[in-house]
C-alpha cells in the first residue's frame, strides 16, 4: 500500500512550472462596509434595470437544465449591438477566460506571446500556465507602440487597448499594420474600451489573424456576472470553440448579459458621466503635482516618478479609500485610481490634498 504523501513534502505531482510562478493578484476586496473603492475599475453606476429583470426571469425550475452551451442568445444580443454575424463572436466567462482558451488553442510549451509592458498582469500568469515564453516588450515613451514587437516572432502577440494600467490607447491604423506585421494572432484586449475614442472591432472583417476581446464588467455594470466577447473571423472562432468549457456561462450571466447588451442608452449615459469624472479627476491631479496619462478607460493612473507611492496608498487605505498600488519596479511610483462617482472623487481629491500637507 502507498503511504499518503507528507503535506510538507514537495509538491512533486504539481507541475513545475506553476510552482514556480507567482499567481495573479486582484485588487483588494475590502470586507467591511464603508470603503470607498476606487482600486478596481468597476462602474460606479448600477447596470440597466433591463439586467434585473432578466435575471428575476430566470429565478425558475429551468434552473435545474444546463445552460445553452454556446450562449446564443448573448451571442445574438452581441450580433444585433456591434453588427456582426453571431458566427463572428465567442462568449466567456469574463475576458479573463477568453485570453485563457486562445492560449490553449494557440500555444504550445515554449511558444512566445508577446506583448507590450507594463500592462495588464494577468498576461504574465496564463503565460506561464501555458508553459510558454513570454516577450515582454518596454513600451516607448508616453506608451506608444514598441516598433519590437513585430520583431517577437510570436504565435500570439497581446495588445491591451485602451492599455492597463495606463489608460492610454494605441490608434487602431497602427494596429492594423501591426496585424500585418506579427507572425501569428493578435489579440486586442478591449476590456476599457467604450470609454474610449475608437475601437478594434471593425478589423474584424478586414484582418484575418486579429481577435478582439471584450468585457462586459466596466462599461454595462456586471462585474459581479463575469460575461466577456471575443469577436474574429469565423474559422478562428470556430477552432477556439473546440478549447472552451462546455458550459463556461451560466444562464444567468447569458439572460443578463443579452438584456445589457439591447439597453445602449443605459450605458452610453453612464460612459459619458464616466468621462467627464475622469477629465476633472486627471486635471485635479496634475494640479497636485502627478503626471497623468491621457486617459481613455475608466480609471487614470497617477504618477511621481521616482517617488515611492506606498506611504499615500497606505495613507488613503487608513481614510478608507482603496486606489491601486503596484510594488513593481515599473509602477512603484505610481497609483492607478478608478473613476468612480463625483462624490466619491471629491472625497478622494480631498484626502490627497490633506496627505500632501
Amino acid at each position: 500500500m502507498r503511504k499518503r504523501s507528507d503535506a510538507s513534502a514537495p509538491l512533486g505531482f504539481i507541475r513545475p512550472a506553476v510552482r514556480a510562478m507567482a499567481g495573479y493578484t486582484p485588487g483588494e476586496q475590502p470586507q467591511g462596509g464603508g470603503f470607498i473603492k476606487l482600486n478596481t475599475n468597476e462602474n460606479p453606476y448600477a447596470p440597466s434595470p433591463r439586467v434585473r429583470e432578466a435575471i428575476a426571469a430566470c429565478a425558475t425550475d429551468e434552473i435545474r437544465l444546463y445552460p445553452d452551451p454556446m450562449a446564443d442568445a448573448l451571442r445574438d444580443a452581441a450580433a444585433a449591438r456591434y453588427d456582426l454575424p453571431r458566427d463572428h463572436i465567442l462568449a466567456g466567462n469574463g475576458s479573463d477566460e477568453l485570453l485563457a482558451i486562445v492560449l490553449r488553442a494557440c500555444t504550445d510549451a515554449g511558444d512566445r506571446v508577446a506583448y507590450p509592458t507594463p500592462t495588464y498582469s494577468l498576461y504574465d500568469v496564463l503565460v506561464a500556465i501555458a508553459g510558454a515564453e513570454a516577450v515582454r516588450v518596454p513600451f516607448g515613451p508616453d506608451f506608444v507602440l514598441p516598433p519590437a514587437l513585430t520583431g517577437a516572432d510570436a504565435r500570439v502577440t497581446i495588445v491591451c487597448n485602451p492599455n492597463a494600467p495606463s489608460g492610454t490607447a494605441i490608434a487602431v491604423d497602427e494596429l492594423a499594420e501591426l496585424s500585418e506585421q506579427v507572425a501569428g494572432l493578435l489579440v486586442v484586449d478591449e476590456a476599457y474600451v467604450d470609454f474610449a475614442d475608437d475601437s478594434a472591432l471593425r478589423l474584424v472583417r478586414a484582418c484575418p489573424n486579429v481577435l478582439v476581446l471584450r468585457s462586459l464588467s466596466k462599461s454595462f455594470s456586471l462585474a459581479g456576472m463575469r460575461v466577456g466577447l471575443a469577436f474574429g473571423a469565423p474559422a478562428v472562432i470556430a477552432e477556439l470553440c473546440k478549447v472552451k468549457d462546455s458550459y463556461n456561462l451560466s444562464r444567468v450571466s447569458i439572460a443578463a448579459g443579452a438584456a445589457a447588451l439591447a439597453d445602449h442608452e443605459a450605458t452610453r449615459a453612464h460612459v459619458s458621466q464616466v468621462r467627464a469624472t475622469r477629465a476633472r479627476l486627471s486635471g485635479r491631479l496634475r494640479d497636485l503635482g502627478y503626471e497623468v496619462p491621457p486617459s481613455q478607460a475608466n480609471f487614470v493612473l497617477a504618477r511621481r516618478p521616482g517617488c515611492d507611492q506606498r506611504a499615500v496608498y497606505e495613507a488613503l487605505k487608513r481614510r478608507r479609500i482603496l486606489v491601486r498600488y503596484f510594488a513593481t519596479p515599473e509602477l512603484y511610483d505610481a497609483l492607478r485610481i478608478t473613476v468612480g462617482t463625483d462624490a466619491e472623487v471629491d472625497a478622494l481629491l480631498a484626502a490627497m490634498e490633506e496627505i500632501e500637507k
